[in-house]
C-alpha cells in the first residue's frame, strides 16, 4: 500500500502524521510512503532523516493526496485538503466531526473512508489515540492559564501558587478524566489550590487515592460547577462525550458571575466547547473576553508543542495506521472492534452514531458497511 503523509496546513499545526521511525516501520511491512517535503521540518525531522527511513518526498501535497491509497495526518482537512481526497481513499487522522458540519459535508461528497483517531477505544473503554493529545493539552491548560492570569494578558494578577502570606489562586477543573488528571497534576505542583468536579464518582475516588489533600473532589450538579465557578481564578474544561459535541456545563450567567480577570482555558472546544461564550481561537490569537474574564479556546493546543506532540501521537498510533496498511481498512476493522469504532464516515455515510445524531444526519452502521464489502 502507499502511505502519503501531507505537511499539516491549518494555522500553526507543525505536528507531522508520521515520524521517520514510523515510516521504517511502514517500509519495514513492504508499504511505499510519501512524505510532502518539510512536512516535518519545523520540528527538526528533515526530508533527509525521511529518505533515510525510506520515504520518497513528494513536491506537494497534491502529489501525496493523488498517489496515495492511505493518507495520514494530525488535524482534520482543511477545505483545499478535502477537495484532494476521493472514493476509494482511506484518511486516518484526527476529525472530531460532531461540531462541524462543513468538514462532515465535505468528507461525504469526496466518497473518502475517513477514521477517526479520537473514536479508537481500547479494552479499558478508554481512547488511546485521544490520550496522548489530552496529557499534552490537559498539562499545557495550567501552563496557558497562568499565563492568562498575567496582567498584561488582561487576568487578574494572581500567581497560582501565591507566596509565603498570600493565599494561592483558586483552580476548578471540570472533568476528570486525561485532560483533567494531567491538569490537576500541574496545577497541584504550581501549589494551587486545586479543584476537580466530575459526575462518575469511581473517577473521583481515583484522583482523591492519587493526589490525597491536595485535591478537593466535588461530585458534579449544576449547583456544585455554579459556585465553584463564581469562586475560581482559573477553570479548565476538560469535559468529553466520545465522538459528540462537549455538554455546555458553564452558561453565560456563570461567567458574568466570575471574578474580573478570571480565566476560563476551554480544551474540549475542539468538540465545540463546554462553555457557552467559548469559541474557537488560534495560536496567533489565542484569548479574548467576555464579561470581563479571559478566554483561551485554542483548538489545536498540542501544536504548541508540536515535537513533543508528534512522537507522543505516533507512539499510539502506529499499530493501527500498519494494520491499515497491512491489511486494508475493511479487513483491519473486522478484524478489530476498537480500531472499527474509528470509522466515521465511508462513501458517502455517516457511520459513527453520535455524530449522525448530533449534525442531524442520516445513520449508517460501520457493521452494515463492512458486511457489504
Amino acid at each position: 500500500m502507499r502511505i502519503g503523509v501531507p505537511k499539516e496546513i491549518k494555522n500553526h499545526e507543525y505536528r507531522v502524521g508520521l515520524t521517520p521511525s514510523a515510516v521504517r516501520e511502514a517500509v519495514h511491512h513492504g508499504h511505499d510512503v510519501l512524505v510532502e517535503t518539510n512536512a516535518g521540518a519545523a520540528i527538526g525531522l528533515l526530508d533527509e532523516d525521511y529518505r533515510i527511513a525510506g520515504a520518497v518526498i513528494a513536491d506537494s501535497a497534491c502529489d501525496v493526496f493523488s498517489k496515495s491509497d492511505l493518507v495520514v495526518k494530525v488535524k482534520e482537512p482543511q477545505a483545499s485538503e478535502i477537495a484532494l481526497l476521493r472514493e476509494g481513499q482511506v484518511l486516518f487522522t484526527y476529525l472530531h466531526l460532531a461540531p462541524d458540519q462543513t468538514q462532515t459535508e465535505g468528507l461525504l461528497s469526496s466518497g473518502v473512508t475517513a477514521i477517526a483517531y479520537e473514536t479508537v477505544t481500547d479494552d479499558q473503554g478508554g481512547l488511546p489515540l485521544l490520550a496522548p493529545m489530552s496529557e499534552v493539552a490537559g498539562r499545557m491548560s495550567i501552563q496557558a492559564g497562568a499565563h492568562c492570569l498575567e496582567m498584561y494578558q488582561g487576568g487578574r494578577g494572581a500567581l497560582l501558587g501565591g507566596v509565603a502570606g498570600v493565599p494561592a489562586a483558586d483552580v476548578l477543573i471540570l472533568g476528570g478524566g486525561v485532560v483533567g488528571s494531567n491538569a490537576a497534576r500541574i496545577a497541584i505542583g504550581s501549589e494551587a489550590r486545586v479543584t476537580v468536579i466530575d459526575l462518575n464518582l469511581r473517577r473521583l475516588k481515583d484522583l482523591d487515592d492519587q493526589f490525597s489533600s491536595s485535591l478537593n473532589t466535588i461530585y458534579s450538579t449544576v449547583d456544585t460547577i455554579e459556585k465553584h465557578v463564581a469562586a475560581s481564578d482559573l477553570v479548565i474544561g476538560a469535559v468529553l462525550v466520545p465522538g459528540a459535541a462537549a455538554p455546555r456545563l458553564v452558561t453565560e450567567d456563570m461567567i458574568k458571575a466570575m471574578r474580573k480577570g478570571a480565566v476560563i482555558v476551554d480544551v474540549a472546544i475542539d468538540q465545540g466547547g463546554c462553555v457557552e461564550t467559548a469559541r474557537p481561537t488560534t495560536h496567533d490569537n489565542p484569548t479574548y473576553k467576555v464579561h470581563d474574564v479571559v478566554h483561551y479556546c485554542v483548538a489545536n493546543m498540542p501544536g504548541a508543542v508540536a515535537r513533543t506532540s508528534t512522537f507522543a501521537l505516533n507512539n499510539a498510533t502506529m499499530p493501527f495506521m500498519l494494520a491499515l496498511a497491512d491489511k486494508g481498512y475493511a479487513q483491519a476493522a473486522r478484524d478489530d472492534p476498537h480500531l472499527k469504532a474509528g470509522l466515521n464516515v465511508h462513501a458517502g455515510a455517516v457511520t459513527y452514531e453520535a455524530v449522525a445524531r448530533d449534525l442531524n444526519m442520516n445513520y449508517r452502521p460501520a457493521d452494515e458497511i463492512l458486511a457489504g464489502l
